[in-house]
């Protein structure tokens, strides 16, 4: 159970004495989802960390929201799934992109999203035993700070990262205390910097980037109003209010944040003036969205960004490490922002902790930046394309923006018109709504991760995708792979395949004839002065398989393996059995963790 953690609490939460010279492994720069997550998971393997923000406190905005199931598969892995579902909007209530006139006025369309569609809701429950679900960071940075705070990690709030230099043993960071403007330096042996879309960590180390970044201004609009009445039964995370006014058609889309009562809202209409609106210009523009003057709006916030496609050629240099915003930065289409922020976690915090632990040589570290940039540039092309994709909607309405308005409105009013023109606009309408699944439905770009790099043993075999490998998930054993999901238990439980692995810890699953791979775990596990844990899924094993699926998505014969890596992606697999198991697999963890030579 999490604690609801407040900034009151702050000091009895806090695991350390101030003042107190302490011991960093690593040193995290930044608070947000990236960086909490990377030092949670880093405390969890018993690592010394310190976080360094120059945040008085959480998100004061809603921000990331979707939360998809690979992310909530990792927050299950570290125990913290019932504390952010506490929290969080089911997956229910985000079902549909719904395009109207206003709240009150004619709906042009809806497109499912985020796992709703009926037509594929089998692939997203036989993909995860868990879902997705709709967590704003303002909630969810509550939860890991609550649980990176009981498991030991020190947070120096309104502290200002000012520089650094690495050595041979080490990283020193320069700090400057908001508070008292006094200057420090804290040794590590490594830093992460998860500190945002300008990361000074980044620019201190110099890594180099792709992209463009500045593209435009955008402003995120918080504010309450009840519009349960207009979207209770029409639920979804977004809503596309699209009008056609003298002086140019609008599109705002308006994001719920909590049903039905809290939002936020993007106005990119406004170009420039976006950036600068007051709260009389905000609440004004959501008023005429809505169309309901009866309707109390209240203007919590105005939040300016910019909009970036920009992605770190690598994602470490020497000691120094980036990860989340500070790596790659996107638009929000397609809601991937959070998710591979804390992905990118998932992937450096285990590696991390073998090397500082002994376990693994340096080289191990390589294998971060080779496994997660192509991920974030995958993110990143993603993102932007479909930003592309929304913006065919206008002029498939006829709203192009070039027109005059009086042609803007006899094309837009073709939509309602029983004739030839009317058909082909309601055709190209539909279209173009259809097309937004690769936004609201990219379930392969959510889950079809496949890693290559020296922290895989490739068997020499190539992924190949039956279906379109971005819209739809195709789970695979193959070697860099997240394990397929597969229902597993006995007589007193039901998991996962996935809820059997990780845990800070290499995991050897077997079939009915996999003692020998189990004799050899053990052997070589012993030698190399390193956990591996031994599932057996079979008949008589420590689980069964329940359904018969991780035979079928398994990949592996009765006397073959799976050697699956703590952050519960595929290191190994054998078809079947081999002359020597505890050479195979002391050659291959030898391999993967820089071990060559010891």
């Amino acid at each position: 159970m999490v604690e609801k953690l407040t900034h009151r609490s702050w000091s009895r939460a806090q695991q350390h004495v101030e003042g107190e010279a302490a011991r960093n492994d690593v040193i995290v720069i930044g608070s947000g989802p990236t960086g909490l997550a990377t030092a949670l998971m880093l405390a969890r393997h018993g690592v010394q960390v310190t976080v360094v923000t120059r945040e008085t406190w959480v998100a004061d905005s809603p921000r990331a929201h979707i939360t998809n199931q690979r992310t909530m598969e990792i927050i299950r892995a570290v125990g913290l799934e019932d504390a952010v579902r506490a929290q969080a909007s089911p997956r229910g209530t985000m079902a549909s992109q719904v395009v109207a006139t206003a709240f009150t006025g004619i709906e042009l369309g809806r497109a499912w999203s985020w796992g709703n569609n009926p037509a594929r809701q089998g692939e997203y429950l036989t993909a995860s035993p868990t879902e997705g679900c709709d967590m704003p960071q303002d909630r969810l940075e509550p939860v890991l700070l609550a649980e990176a705070a009981r498991l030991g990690v020190r947070i120096r709030f309104q502290t200002s990262f000012s520089g650094l230099e690495q050595d041979a043993d080490g990283v020193a960071v320069h700090i400057v205390d908001g508070v008292t403007g006094t200057a420090d330096t804290l040794r590590a042996s490594y830093v992460v910097g998860a500190d945002g879309g300008q990361s000074p960590v980044a620019a201190a180390v110099g890594i180099p980037f792709l992209g463009e970044s500045g593209i435009a201004g955008a402003m995120n609009i918080s504010f309450t109003a009840d519009l349960s009445a207009y979207v209770a039964h029409r639920p979804g995370s977004l809503y596309e209010i699209v009008q056609n006014r003298p002086d140019g058609p609008t599109r705002a889309m308006i994001r719920m944040v909590k049903p039905w009562r809290e939002w936020s809202a993007s106005l990119v209409y406004l170009g420039e003036r976006n950036s600068k609106l007051t709260e009389e210009e905000a609440a004004h523009e959501l008023r005429q969205a809505i169309g309901d003057d009866s309707v109390d709006v209240t203007i919590t916030g105005l939040y300016p960004w910019r909009i970036n496609r920009i992605v770190a050629e690598t994602y470490g240099e020497g000691r120094v490490f980036i990860a989340g915003d500070a790596a790659h930065r996107h638009p929000p289409t397609n809601g991937l922002g959070a998710n591979t922020c804390i992905q990118d976690a998932f992937n450096l915090a285990w590696k991390l902790a073998f090397v500082i632990k002994g376990i693994a040589g340096r080289g191990l570290l390589d294998s971060y930046s080779a496994e997660r940039q192509p991920i974030g540039q995958q993110v990143v092309d993603r993102a932007v394309d479909s930003w592309a994709l929304g913006a065919g909607l206008l002029p498939a309405m006829g709203l192009n923006p070039a027109l005059s308005f009086d042609e803007r409105q006899k094309r837009f009013a073709e939509l309602g018109e029983a004739s030839d023109a009317g058909e082909r606009r309601r055709a190209d309408l539909r279209r173009v709504l259809e097309e937004e699944s690769y936004i609201f439905e990219a379930h392969g770009v959510e889950m079809n991760h496949v890693y290559r790099s020296a922290a895989v043993i490739d068997d020499g075999t190539e992924v190949t995708y039956e279906r379109d490998a971005e819209l739809y998930i195709q789970p695979t054993s193959h070697p860099g792979a997240r394990i397929p999901h597969a229902w597993v238990g006995d007589a007193t439980r039901t998991v996962s395949t996935l809820d059997v692995v990780g845990g800070e810890r290499f995991t050897l699953l077997v079939r009915d004839r996999g003692q020998a791979w189990i004799d050899a775990a053990n052997t070589v596990g012993a030698e190399l002065g390193m956990e591996i844990a031994t599932v057996a899924v079979g008949h008589r094993g420590d689980v069964q398989d329940l359904y018969g699926d991780f035979a079928d998505r398994s990949g592996i014969g009765e006397a073959g393996c799976l050697l699956v890596r703590p952050d519960q992606h595929v290191a190994l697999r054998s078809g079947g059995a081999v002359e020597d198991p505890a050479e195979t697999l002391r050659l291959a963890l030898t391999k993967m963790l820089d071990r060559t030579g010891r």
